[in-house]
């Protein structure tokens, strides 16, 4: 009875991986994000300075000149299609969670970027796109004679 009290933590993650197997069995519906198909590709960061936006995407594996980038109304749009190697012939895979296929993010940026300064480059499976901000929205500082 003492064993039971007092659970190793390896016991405790099997036991709710097990309830969320069998929540999902009996209402057939995913109860988590990734069960979902719900995590996003690429995976992206944004940032901003006083004179950019800078998004980052994060698409190891690609092939540069496949990747499309475009702005327009205020929305930047990556795109592209990433494709896996096939198993070796007569062999079979036993885990596969990176994903295949093609692929569309679309990011809102704000008002303020001006979409004929955009400058993209991928390097070592990072996709960085700088867009400048407009020069005549941003603060200027007024000498006092």
């Amino acid at each position: 009875m003492v064993a039971t009290l007092f659970r190793t933590p390896a016991s405790l993650f099997a036991d709710l991986d097990h309830l969320q197997r069998e929540m999902e069995r009996s209402f057939g519906l995913p109860t988590s994000i990734r069960a979902a198909g719900g995590s996003a590709f690429p995976a992206i960061n944004i940032g901003s300075t006083a004179d950019a936006v800078e998004v980052y995407a994060f698409a190891p594996g690609l092939d540069a000149s496949k990747l499309d980038v475009t702005v327009d109304s205020n929305l930047l749009t990556l795109a592209g299609e990433r494709k896996l190697a096939e198993p070796p012939k007569g062999g079979s895979v036993y885990a596969e969670e990176r994903f295949d296929g093609v692929f569309r993010r679309v990011i809102s940026l704000p008002d303020d970027v001006d979409p004929a300064q955009v400058e993209a480059r991928y390097t070592d499976g990072v996709l960085r796109v700088r867009i400048a901000r407009k020069a005549a929205l941003q603060p200027r500082r007024i000498a006092i004679n």
